[in-house]
């Protein structure tokens, strides 16, 4: 499953990861209602096979995403960003639709069970974007194990085939993968954009810094430039706004989600690497090209498959 990332999991993306076999999902982001149903519009007619929609649940104008959705008879709906309402869920799924929901903990996967998911996502502080503080292979040992009636997928500092597989032994139904599309031909990420990535080393997707423990910001994981430190002087002031009760703790919030989608636009659309955000997860170091999305799962593929042959047929790679 491809990872949602704002401003890069359109169209283009989407539709060729579910042309390949995978299963593209668009990135709604910070889009308005009229946007997403010309997008999902749009990748219908790069694609017959089926692909998700993925909607942050803060969104002030969810209902009318999820209404979109329903429209277009999108097959599955991703909400992140936050435990989705149940109300949400109830409609997506009375609508014939499927939910999958982020679980960033045990307690979190029951209850999201409780609530009607269809599935789940464990995504581990090695992934890019908003992260949780906890690493892949932990989520998966605390919850594989528990969860055993809905499909759950693995997510985070995934890169190679191998990998893939472990999971899938562990009892996971998939892997979603995000960093390594970023370099694909069809993603449309600016080539400074691209160049930035396929120059990183795993150690230099780094998270930021919470400056305020009673002002709960998701920390984000990318390669540290201007914009990194950039984004430390926003969270300072938007915090400040907050204390002079000038902003709504979720208003506060969504100040941090538009300065994180308008500094990643400068960055992925627009090329300045220098100023912008670069969301990468820590499997950028496994990026060492630009490949088109079809290369890219072979490669995949082919790295899982080896692991079995080898089992089955000691001595060979």
């Amino acid at each position: 499953m491809g990872g949602a990332m704002t401003w890069l999991s359109e169209r283009n993306l989407v539709a060729a990861i579910s042309n390949a076999g995978g299963y593209g999902v668009i990135a709604c982001g910070a889009m308005s209602p009229d946007l997403l149903d010309a997008e999902v519009a749009a990748t219908k007619k790069l694609t017959d096979k089926p692909f998700g929609v993925n909607l942050i649940t803060i969104h002030p104008e969810l209902d009318a995403l999820i209404d979109t959705c329903i429209k277009h008879q999108v097959s599955h709906v991703v909400l992140a960003g936050g435990l989705p309402p149940a109300a949400a869920i109830r409609r997506i799924k009375d609508a014939g639709a499927k939910v999958i929901c982020f679980a960033p903990a045990l307690v979190l996967a029951k209850r999201l069970l409780r609530s009607g998911a269809d599935a789940l996502v464990i995504e581990g502080a090695e992934a890019g974007g908003h992260i949780g503080p906890v690493a892949t292979s932990v989520l998966a040992q605390e919850i594989l194990p528990e969860v055993k009636d809905i499909p759950v997928f693995v997510a985070g500092g995934i890169g190679r085939g191998e990998a893939i597989v472990s999971y899938l032994e562990m009892g996971a139904a998939g892997c979603q993968l995000g960093t390594r599309f970023v370099c694909a031909s069809e993603s449309t990420a600016h080539p400074h954009f691209k160049q930035a990535f396929i120059r990183a080393n795993a150690r230099d997707a780094l998270p930021t810094v919470q400056l305020d423990p009673n002002f709960p910001v998701i920390p984000v994981r990318a390669l540290v430039n201007e914009g990194t430190k950039r984004f430390m002087e926003t969270q300072r002031q938007v915090i400040e706004r907050f204390r002079r009760n000038e902003l709504t703790q979720q208003e506060a919030q969504l100040e941090i989600e538009k300065f994180w989608a308008g500094a990643l636009k400068r960055a992925a659309i627009d090329g300045d690497v220098e100023n912008g955000s670069l969301m990468a997860g820590q499997s950028v170091g496994m990026v060492k090209g630009e490949q088109t999305v079809a290369e890219i799962l072979t490669e995949l593929l082919g790295q899982a498959l080896g692991v079995l042959a080898a089992r089955e047929f000691p001595g060979t790679s």
